[in-house]
């Protein structure tokens, strides 16, 4: 997938976590062992580290699947080279996951935990 075709899903699902209440923290955080594509801020103030997926057919897994152990303890290193920079107390953190299926959008809040990664 193209890095335009990949902006315009994320961008997509940034509008979609908007309005459902989520405030824009940081987008496209990138650290040695990899990049948060969004990070927000819930209605109740929990920090929500944000992995968009995609796939543009059914003929494949689903884009969920493709989040492997890897690419979770990609995400976590990423998560933790962020709040390492974190001004304040740390909020409650979670790891949420947008997907795009042969068009349609899927939430998938808290789908992992840090330490299942």
């Amino acid at each position: 997938m193209s890095k335009t075709l990949g902006d315009a899903f994320e961008a997509h699902a940034l509008d979609y976590l908007q309005r459902r209440r989520m405030r824009l923290v940081a987008r496209n955080v990138t650290c040695r062992g990899g990049e948060l594509d969004l990070v927000m801020l819930d209605a109740h103030g929990a920090l929500v580290f944000v992995e968009v997926r995609a796939r543009r057919s059914r003929r494949f897994a689903q884009a969920a699947a493709s989040i492997d152990a890897r690419k979770r303890a990609r995400l976590v290193r990423a998560a933790e080279h962020f709040l390492a920079t974190w001004r304040g107390a740390l909020p409650a953190c979670r790891f949420d996951v947008v997907t795009f299926d042969a068009g349609r959008i899927h939430w998938l809040p808290d789908a992992f935990r840090a330490d299942e990664a």
